[in-house]
C-alpha cells in the first residue's frame, strides 16, 4: 500500500525541492502539497470528515510554514488527528530542537540541506508507525474523530454590541440540545460570563497556561462545572493575570478542548490580544458581533481588516451578527455586508433590553425566559450556524422551541431581520 505523504511548505523553492524528492521515494504518493498552516488544518479536517482513512499517514512540516509557527502547528495536528504522522524539516538539527519537536509531537526530523536517504529513511519509519497506530486502536473506529469539536469564536466589534450575550445563549443552545459544550472566557481583562452566570470560581484560563500537556484530568480541574451542565473556562479575576495567557497557551488550551467537547464557544471580546487572535484563527466559525450604528460598524470593518492584515481571518471567513436590529434602523444587515465583506448571518438579534434587564442585572442570563424575542433568535443563531443537534423529524416542521432538551428554536427569516 503507498505512503500518503501531504508536504506543508509555503516557500516556493522549498516545495520543488520536497515534492521532487518525495515523488522519488518507494511506494511514496506525495499529494498536492498545502501553502500554509490555516490550509493544512482545513485540508486533513476535510479528509477526516470524509473517512479517516483518507488522512495521509506522513504529514511533512517545513520550519518557515505560516502564519503559525512550525512547533505549534505540530502540536496542532498531533492533537487533532493523533494517528498522522508529523516530520520537521528544519536547518536546525541541534539536539535541542530535535527534542522541542518530538515534545510537540513530531515522530521525526529531517536535515536541511535536504538528503534522500535521510528523507526515505524518516518516511518510512513515520509510516510505518502511523499504520501501526491505526491497527492497534482500530482504522475507522470512534477513536479517530479526526475534526474533533466544532470551535466557534465571538468578538465584539467595539465594546457593549453583546458578545458575552451571544457567546453564553449560543453554548446554552447547544448543550441544551444535548451536545457537550464549553464555553471559554478569552475576554482575559474585562471578562465577565461569571458575573452574567452568577458563578464564584478559584481556577481559571490563567492555570492552564503554563501546562505543556492538558490531559483530560488538568483541564477537568481548571473548568467549573455550570447547572446548565455547561463547562466553564473562566477569565482570571484579576485582570492583570491574563497576561499569562500567551497564543502559544491559548492554542494549546482551544486544542484540549476541542478533543473533548463537542462545540466550543470562545468570547473574545472586542480588545485583540495574542490569546483571542489564535483562538480566531483556530475556530471552525469566527463571529463578529455589531449593532446597526455608524460607530459599530466601522469597529466591524476595522476589525475585519486587522484580522486580514495580520493573517488571522479573512474576511470572507468571518460572519458578523447584528444584534439590536430593528426594522426601522437605517443601517440594516445587507448593507453591513457591503461595508465588511463578510458574511452576514441570516438571523438578526433584536433590539429588546427590557426581556433582559432583569436577569442580567440578577446574574442569572440562563434564566431568560423561552419565549424572549433575543433568547428565540440567538438559539435560532445556533441553530444557523449548526451547534445543535436536531431531533428526527424537526427539520421538516421547521421551528423549533427554546429550552426544550434536545431542540432549539430555529425560524430563519428571508429578510435577515429580527
Amino acid at each position: 500500500m503507498p505512503t500518503r505523504i501531504l508536504p506543508a511548505v509555503g516557500d516556493a523553492d522549498a516545495v520543488r525541492s520536497i515534492t521532487t524528492l518525495l515523488s522519488q521515494l518507494p511506494d511514496a504518493e506525495p499529494v498536492a502539497p498545502v501553502v500554509d498552516s490555516t490550509q493544512l488544518i482545513d485540508t486533513l479536517a476535510r479528509l477526516a470528515a470524509e473517512s479517516v482513512d483518507e488522512l495521509p499517514e506522513v504529514v511533512v512540516v517545513h520550519e518557515r510554514i505560516g502564519p503559525v509557527p512550525a512547533l505549534e502547528l505540530i502540536r496542532e495536528v498531533a492533537l487533532r488527528f493523533p494517528a498522522v504522522g508529523v516530520i520537521l524539516v528544519t536547518s536546525d538539527a541541534s539536539p535541542g530542537l530535535f527534542q522541542a519537536a518530538m515534545d510537540y509531537g513530531a515522530r521525526g526530523l529531517v536535515a536541511l540541506p535536504l538528503s534522500y536517504e535521510e528523507l526515505a529513511s524518516r518516511v518510512q519509519a513515520v509510516a510505518q508507525w502511523s499504520v501501526g497506530v491505526r491497527r492497534h486502536l482500530g482504522a475507522g473506529g470512534d477513536v479517530f474523530t479526526g475534526v474533533g469539536g466544532t470551535v466557534v469564536t465571538v468578538s465584539g466589534a467595539k465594546g457593549g454590541t453583546g458578545a458575552t450575550l451571544t457567546a453564553i445563549q449560543l453554548a446554552l443552545a447547544a448543550q441544551a440540545s444535548g451536545r457537550s459544550t464549553a464555553l471559554v472566557d478569552m475576554d482575559l481583562q474585562t471578562g465577565d460570563i461569571a458575573s452574567y452566570l452568577d458563578v464564584q470560581f478559584r481556577r481559571s484560563v490563567v492555570d492552564l497556561a503554563a501546562i505543556n500537556d492538558i490531559s483530560p484530568r488538568v483541564l477537568a480541574d481548571a473548568v467549573f462545572r455550570h447547572d446548565t451542565g455547561l463547562a466553564l473556562l473562566l477569565a482570571p479575576a484579576e485582570g492583570e493575570r491574563g497576561e499569562d495567557v500567551t497564543d502559544r497557551a491559548a492554542r494549546q488550551i482551544v486544542s484540549a478542548l476541542r478533543s473533548r467537547y463537542e462545540v466550543v464557544v470562545i468570547d473574545c471580546g472586542a480588545q485583540l490580544g495574542g490569546a483571542g487572535a489564535a483562538a480566531v484563527e483556530m475556530a471552525d466559525r469566527a463571529l463578529l458581533v455589531t449593532t446597526p450604528d455608524v460607530v459599530a460598524v466601522r469597529g466591524a470593518k476595522r476589525a475585519v481588516r486587522m484580522w486580514d492584515r495580520l493573517q488571522i481571518r479573512k474576511a470572507e471567513e468571518t460572519t458578523v451578527v447584528v444584534n439590536r436590529h430593528s426594522r426601522g434602523t437605517e443601517i440594516q444587515p445587507p448593507l453591513i455586508q457591503r461595508i465588511t465583506g463578510t458574511t452576514v448571518a441570516a438571523t438578526a438579534i433584536p433590539a429588546n433590553f427590557k426581556e433582559l434587564q432583569s436577569v442580567v442585572d440578577a446574574g442569572r442570563i440562563h434564566e431568560l425566559e423561552n419565549k424572549s424575542s433575543v433568547k428565540q433568535a440567538l438559539w435560532g443563531l445556533a441553530g444557523e450556524l449548526g451547534l445543535v443537534k436536531v431531533p428526527e423529524g424537526a427539520q421538516k416542521a421547521g421551528r423549533f422551541r427554546a429550552g426544550d432538551r434536545g431542540s432549539v428554536s430555529f425560524r430563519r427569516r428571508k429578510d435577515g431581520g429580527g
